[in-house]
């Protein structure tokens, strides 16, 4: 369940900086009042993965799964560089989450 927490985290916190991007021409409380209202649910979700697992483990699985996320929702989108080095990287922090899942314990 902890990494089910971590996973609907990411799901804001991919949101937000494009939703950032997409408010670049909006007066500046606009980007600001959404990074706010963004981080409670971020936050509350990372409590409830840090009751079960290592406080480094889920923050560590959070900003990798965070990173992954909007690179891929950068590519897709925004049309971001999706050159083999950039995703040979992301690739590497999957792993590494990955990892960080099996040897929690």
């Amino acid at each position: 369940m902890a990494w089910l927490y971590i996973i609907l985290a990411d799901i804001v916190e991919i949101a937000w900086p494009f939703a950032l991007k997409w408010s670049e021409k909006k007066p500046i409380w606009v980007p600001a009042l959404i990074a706010a209202v963004s981080c409670l649910p971020i936050f509350f979700l990372l409590r409830e993965a840090m009751k079960t697992l290592p406080a480094a483990t889920a923050y560590a699985g959070f900003v990798g799964i965070g990173t992954v996320g909007t690179t891929i929702v950068g590519i897709a989108l925004f049309g971001e560089s999706a050159n083999p080095a950039r995703i040979g990287s992301f690739l590497l922090v999957i792993v590494g989450v990955i990892g960080l899942k099996y040897f929690a314990d």
